[in-house]
């Protein structure tokens, strides 16, 4: 079945996109950057592999490996992610390049690389999990990371923790201990963050509804929520009576305007609710992602 446009979602989704974006370009080129800490990436092992072909730049193998990435993003991924990916990764680099224009930065903000690690960490990995979010990536190894979450079902921090590490100890090797260490850190701190901001952006309410107002309840979720109910029919165990049980998923907004109803309209329902980390399907996350 052909999936339909929808303007308004691909709207939103572009707005994400961009949101991400400059959230990461924002850690890297203003914590990051300055403090010369490859924390992995296409930069970081183009970084560690410039010094032994010398005659080709850091930009050009960048540019190379990415190339080389994109098309792999296109055969085991999707050509959506992979269109929006190639769009992701240049607007990414000319955010950072505009930033380089209009803000230039001589030298880092404090003299604390910890704290400039952690800050610029925090942002790379809040922004990346937007930018995943949207069905896209920065490029470079975002990509790899990508597959081994469709592929190997790894969470996609885990997966980008998995390739930057390999990346990091080159970068030891090359750049030397203290900053091969700070990197480290920065590859641990990105990965377990870009997890825990995923799972809260798909953070969803699976709710259990008994109520003698069920038609109110049922025409509130599909008209006023736009979401769908499942009914079951459950049986008292002290009253042995037949009883409706509404049963839908809400995001968490949607809970608490539902719970205000409920309290206005029925005092004496009983309500069970469940957190939900995933939930796929028609109205929520698409299954293909």
């Amino acid at each position: 079945m052909k999936k339909v446009f929808n303007a308004k979602e691909f709207l939103k989704e572009m707005i994400l996109l961009h949101i991400g974006l400059i959230i990461t370009a924002a850690g890297t080129y203003f914590f990051l950057v300055p403090n010369d800490i490859a924390a992995g990436g296409v930069s970081g092992l183009a970084m560690v592999i410039q010094p032994y072909i010398p005659n080709l730049s850091i930009g050009l193998l960048m540019t190379l490996m990415n190339l080389v990435l994109f098309v792999v993003g296109f055969v085991f991924i999707d050509s959506s992610f992979g269109a929006k990916s190639v769009y992701a990764s240049f607007a990414f680099s000319l955010m950072v390049w505009i930033m380089e224009k209009t803000m230039p930065m001589s030298k880092p903000f404090t003299d604390d690389l910890l704290i400039e690690l952690l800050f610029g960490s925090l942002l790379c990995a809040v922004g990346i999990a937007i930018v995943f979010e949207q069905n896209a990536s920065t490029g470079g190894t975002d990509i790899v990371a990508k597959i081994l979450n469709k592929y190997a079902h790894i969470e996609l921090g885990k997966a980008l923790l998995i390739v930057d590490l390999v990346i990091t100890i080159l970068a030891t090797y090359t750049f030397g201990i203290k900053k091969g260490m700070y990197a480290l850190l920065g590859v641990i701190i990105l990965g377990i963050i870009i997890d825990v901001v995923i799972s809260g952006l798909n953070d969803y309410k699976k709710v259990e509804i008994l109520s003698t107002e069920g038609e109110k309840i049922k025409k509130f979720i599909i008209e006023e929520l736009d979401r769908g109910a499942t009914l079951y029919i459950g049986k008292g165990a002290y009253t042995n009576e037949e009883k409706e049980i509404i049963n839908t998923v809400l995001d968490k907004k949607q809970f608490i305007k539902l719970k205000k109803f409920i309290h206005e309209t029925d005092r004496k329902a009983f309500i069970i609710t469940y957190n939900v980390h995933e939930t796929l399907g028609e109205g929520f996350k698409s299954l293909s992602n």
